[in-house]
């Protein structure tokens, strides 16, 4: 797939705010200036970027628990969605969302939350809303390979066809559902699969492969948007990071993660600009300087942001 100078600039860019995010968000946590748990997508760039990369501004996306590089691809602001992270009373969600909860609604980002498969059912509502309004809008619907084992994911796709909703359903294979293994019951392939045994396209992708993502979730897009009904695309991907910051990653060797690092989707990516003259080595530098450098700007706007006061607590718990 042919893409623009201008494509390649903004491709790279936003993998680059995404591994400077994740990697400024492990370095909060550890100083202690974050609370709870949070889930590192280090390693996953390409997939998120590519499949959103395909969408129009008007078009949705709902997300999982590991969806901080997904608001990114959708377009957030990084200072909000900094401060949100913070849990500052500026951001997204006015602090009440944190790592697993940002929102943006007016930007096309329906959300996320921390129930394994949980935003799958949801998709198909907001699906079935969307076709109803009839203006050709399409949604995108993540989750990781361990929802893909999950009742909620096999109900969902039935009633997905049933009512033909404009929705791709992207499962991100990063190996591990937690601590178990993938390959042990399933690989990216054969959970392709159950979008065909269920009457929908599916087809599984290399998920560091910007490219290749991008083609198969456009291919997917376009079908949703047709009328044609849902689909179902897998990409094949790998978390560098453990589960979530408790995780002591004792499952995996080290051999097998460095042996995923080589995959890295922002190198395999500006190897391809490189050698297609869409960029210099210069101009990647500038690109890489310029994500970290919005992500370090963002980072001091949210520790400088307003905690939430503790009499606004119950605001929005209850419905009027």
């Amino acid at each position: 797939m042919k893409i623009t100078k201008q494509q390649a600039e903004d491709y790279l860019l936003q993998m680059y705010q995404i591994r400077a995010f994740e990697e400024q968000a492990e370095k909060s946590y550890m100083a202690g200036k974050i609370h709870g748990t949070m889930h590192l997508s280090i390693g996953m760039e390409a997939s998120a970027v590519g499949s959103i990369s395909t969408l129009e501004p008007t078009d949705f996306i709902i997300g999982h628990h590991r969806g901080h590089g997904l608001t990114i691809a959708k377009g957030a602001d990084l200072n909000l969605m900094m401060a949100e992270f913070y849990g500052k009373a500026n951001g997204y969600c006015r602090g009440r969302g944190g790592s697993m909860h940002i929102a943006d609604v007016e930007g096309g980002n329906l959300g996320a939350n921390g129930v394994v498969a949980g935003g799958i059912p949801m998709a198909v509502g907001v699906g079935i809303g969307l076709k109803m309004q009839k203006e050709g809008r399409v949604l995108l619907a993540f989750f990781g390979d361990g929802a893909a084992s999950a009742g909620a994911f096999h109900e969902s796709m039935i009633l997905a066809v049933l009512f033909q909703v404009p929705v791709v359903f992207i499962c991100e294979n990063n190996q591990y559902a937690m601590s178990f293994r993938t390959s042990d019951w399933a690989d990216s392939a054969k959970i392709a699969e159950f979008g065909k045994l269920y009457g929908m396209p599916g087809t599984s992708t290399n998920g560091n492969n910007l490219l290749e993502v991008r083609e198969a979730v456009q291919k997917a897009v376009e079908h949703a948007r047709a009328g044609n009904g849902p689909s179902l695309v897998v990409n094949d991907t790998y978390r560098w990071r453990g589960h979530s910051k408790s995780d002591r990653n004792r499952y995996r060797t080290q051999e097998e993660i460095d042996e995923w690092k080589e995959k890295d989707p922002i190198v395999r990516f500006t190897e391809v600009v490189l050698k297609e003259k869409l960029l210099t080595e210069e101009e990647i530098e500038k690109i890489r300087e310029q994500g970290y450098a919005d992500i370090e700007a963002a980072r001091a706007f949210a520790e400088a942001s307003p905690e939430p006061e503790v009499a606004t607590l119950l605001e929005g718990v209850y419905a009027p």
